[in-house]
């Protein structure tokens, strides 16, 4: 397997009230506590998961070391450094590089008073992985350039000859590429080659990311965006009039609900803390961080949504077994194929 240059490892840094906090409760001071690291590679953006992890450690009061980086590429890096990672926790982005590592016999069972909380539909059915926040794909439009009533069904209307130079997709994303996945899961190799060639021929405009997408629509640089959903919420809450809105299409890929979610590690030393963590990140104060700070759904039953988004239940998504999403390198050798990559 070809070797990922990844990222440096990166720590969390104790800020002034972190110290602050340590010094009156005593939390960090002990040999004890300095022992008790858990090592994470995190596929999640620091700055999505970093205030909740500061927050964890200061509350749990465990030392938390994060490498964070690209999930695919950190998955990668997990299974070439097999029994030797001094990974504890795996936090990834997508459910198919949980599904990977579960596959290569890298992960270990999470309690079921953990897993329960959770719907099976958002964890592993062999108990390994469990998704702690939900993201949808949906299509971002430009208010002022797109009429509601020419919105696409389908993400297969998108090759139409109206839609020609007019959408923008992110082949490299993450993300991205977990929605071809489901793609090829639901529709078979061959379509969805020919889904992505007929895309590429129709001036599909290729971006770095969601955001750099979502940054394109609200300047009318593209008229319709394929990204995740919780990206439009932080434009929107900076300024309620950024002439952006979310469209689902119905029963494809394009609104497939995917996870973030957390794997334990099965070579770590530290499953209670392990453990700890999880259902620290499971409890309603952080389910609700999620909701309200990075505009994802909360997984744990009977917890509200993001303000202003379509509730979870009622996304027509398709039906996956989001463990079956684990084929990356499938999915880089078809979007090479089809000449996107």
């Amino acid at each position: 397997m070809q070797t990922v240059k990844l990222k440096p490892l990166s720590f969390m840094k104790v800020t002034a009230g972190a110290l602050a906090f340590m010094l009156t409760s005593g939390v960090g001071l002990s040999v004890n506590a300095q022992t008790r690291t858990i090592t994470i590679y995190s596929g999640r953006n620091e700055r999505l998961i970093g205030p909740l992890l500061e927050q964890a450690k200061k509350d749990l009061g465990v030392n938390i070391q994060v490498r964070y980086g690209d999930t695919a590429e950190l998955a990668i890096a997990l299974v070439e450094e097999g029994k030797n990672t001094r990974a504890d926790l795996f936090f990834g982005q997508d459910a198919g590089a949980l599904g990977l590592l579960e596959r290569r016999n890298l992960t270990r069972t999470i309690p079921p008073n953990l897993l329960n909380q959770v719907d099976p539909r958002f964890r592993s059915s062999q108990g390994h992985w469990i998704g702690i926040s939900g993201r949808s794909r949906i299509l971002n439009y430009n208010t002022s350039r797109v009429r509601e009533n020419e919105l696409p069904n389908s993400v297969w209307d998108l090759t139409r000859p109206q839609w020609r130079g007019r959408v923008a997709w992110a082949p490299t994303n993450g993300s991205f590429q977990s929605f071809i996945t489901a793609m090829r899961l639901t529709e078979g190799e061959p379509r969805t080659l020919q889904w992505l060639r007929a895309m590429k021929a129709n001036g599909a405009t290729v971006y770095r990311n969601n955001t750099s997408i979502v940054e394109a629509l609200g300047r009318g640089e593209t008229d319709i965006g394929l990204v995740n959903n919780y990206y439009l919420g932080r434009f929107k809450s900076d300024n309620p009039n950024f002439p952006v809105a979310g469209h689902y299409t119905k029963n494809d890929a394009g609104s497939m609900v995917n996870i973030a979610g957390v794997a334990i590690m099965a070579t770590t030393g530290r499953q209670a803390d392990a453990e700890r963590l999880i259902a620290y990140l499971l409890r309603p104060s952080s389910q609700r961080f999620f909701a309200t700070e990075t505009n994802e759904y909360p997984l744990v039953k009977g917890l509200p949504g993001p303000a202003n988004q379509v509730p979870l239940s009622q996304i027509q998504g398709p039906d996956v077994n989001l463990t079956n999403l684990h084929d990356l390198p499938g999915t880089l050798e078809l979007l090479q194929k089809a000449g996107v990559l």
